[in-house]
């Protein structure tokens, strides 16, 4: 069961990698109205590699929108769930914003601004490896 769905998470990664690195080269077409939003491929690749313990629920590369089901990072004993857009194509923190909760409320500030700055570090690193300095 746990390789089926680490299988099926790999693949949705992997697709919707591949649609974003599709639209890289321009604003995305209009989906049913909505405004055309560019979003940072690397920001978008990062988000769910670093929180690739979370189950994603829906994933919209159109409006940079990723929102995830409870999901308990390793190590740990409690479950997290995590709201992220990715608003602008620069890689830059304020393309970011990443809301987190546990079952009962909002996380600490400390704790949501790790896991941007591990998001924001993770996007550096694939830019990097991408050689698009």
């Amino acid at each position: 069961m746990k390789t089926t769905l680490k299988k099926l998470r790999m693949s949705l990664m992997v697709l919707l990698i591949g649609a974003m690195a599709a639209c890289s080269g321009g604003p995305a077409p209009t989906p049913r109205g909505a405004e055309n939003v560019a979003v940072n491929r690397y920001l978008w690749a990062a988000s769910l590699d670093v929180l690739s313990f979370l189950p994603v629920q829906t994933a919209d590369p159109f409006t940079g929108v990723i929102s995830t089901g409870f999901g308990i990072p390793p190590g740990t004993g409690r479950a997290y769930r995590a709201t992220i857009q990715v608003t602008d194509p620069a890689l830059d923190a304020r393309s970011l914003n990443v809301s987190l909760q546990t079952r009962s409320g909002p996380v600490a500030i400390e704790t949501q601004r790790a896991v941007e700055d591990a998001i924001l570090s993770r996007a550096r690193q694939l830019r990097i490896a991408d050689g698009a300095l």
